[in-house]
């Protein structure tokens, strides 16, 4: 009982069951926060033998949100848990990565959080489940940030005292950069971790999601952008640059820039027609900011 899964979701259907089953076949405990599901995802869960967490929809609804909701109640079922790990509801937990993921940290007194290989399902379903993929294929070692799906040491979790419940995107990269600030180090292992369906259908769902993105970098700006690391800058002033129409004769180059460190075409066309979503996602930030507006998540599906 050392160890934990939070599983977070809305409307997964047979996603969720995918990824509760991978998970109770690793772990005994495992924790789902539903966000107002009409699909019988509660029912489903409770059924497997889950706990379940409905999340108080009255409150403006976050990943991060109902991240911590879950790491509450598996604190007040297993007082002693010393891992836990976060899984969204669209993925499957790989058979063995829990223990693995353990037997790393625990090695490592210093590792707060670890995170593997996350692999689209479907990558040869749409052009834009295949960029998720690649996006995904980060470098092995210690680095700065992880995703959705990771595992925590609590103590270094509670340390840094949890995802930002505001944040509406980002939040695991903002809380791996407090991590870091309190001396935990991140870590991705060369494992494979997690399957995960984007089920990205059409360029809107991709354009959103990159707008989501944009808002984050905005946020983080926000917060850490004074710091030594500056979190967030070079984002935020890379896509105001890319994002001027005087510097659109210049695409071709910045696409040759990405395209001599990841030759694929469509992942370069991507980050370059990306830099104007991303823009559209600070701009957002910066207008609720100054209205005094709490920002609505952006979901792209």
């Amino acid at each position: 009982m050392s160890v934990g899964v939070v599983a977070i979701g809305r409307n997964e259907g047979e996603r969720l069951r995918r990824c509760l089953q991978s998970a109770l076949a690793q772990c005994p405990r495992v924790v789902y926060v539903d966000s107002g599901s009409t699909d019988g995802s509660v029912a489903m869960a409770e059924a497997m033998g889950v706990a379940v967490v409905n999340l108080d929809m009255a409150q403006p609804f976050t990943a991060a949100r109902a991240r911590n909701a879950g790491f509450e109640r598996l604190k007040s079922e297993l007082p002693g848990v010393r891992f836990v790990q976060f899984v969204d509801g669209d993925c499957e937990i790989v058979a063995g990565w829990i223990d693995a993921a353990v037997a790393f940290v625990n090695d490592r007194p210093t590792v707060g959080v670890v995170c593997g290989r996350r692999r689209e399902r479907y990558p040869e379903a749409t052009v834009y489940n295949r960029l998720c993929d690649i996006e995904w294929d980060t470098p092995v070692g210690q680095t700065r940030a992880c995703g959705g799906d990771a595992l925590y040491r609590t103590t270094a979790f509670e340390d840094a005292g949890g995802f930002a419940p505001d944040l509406i995107a980002g939040e695991e990269p903002e809380l791996c950069f407090r991590l870091r600030e309190r001396g935990w180090e991140v870590w991705r292992i060369d494992r494979e971790m997690t399957m995960h369906d984007a089920a990205m259908q059409r360029f809107g769902q991709w354009w959103k999601r990159n707008v989501r993105s944009g808002h984050a970098y905005a946020e983080w700006v926000q917060r850490h952008g004074a710091s030594p690391e500056r979190m967030g800058v070079r984002e935020v002033v890379s896509n105001l640059i890319w994002s001027l129409p005087v510097s659109w004769p210049l695409w071709p180059v910045l696409f040759w820039r990405v395209y001599r460190r990841r030759p694929d075409a469509a992942y370069a066309a991507a980050i370059v027609l990306g830099k104007l979503p991303h823009l559209q996602g600070h701009v957002k930030f910066w207008l609720d900011r100054a209205r005094g507006r709490h920002a609505r998540i952006i979901e792209y599906k």
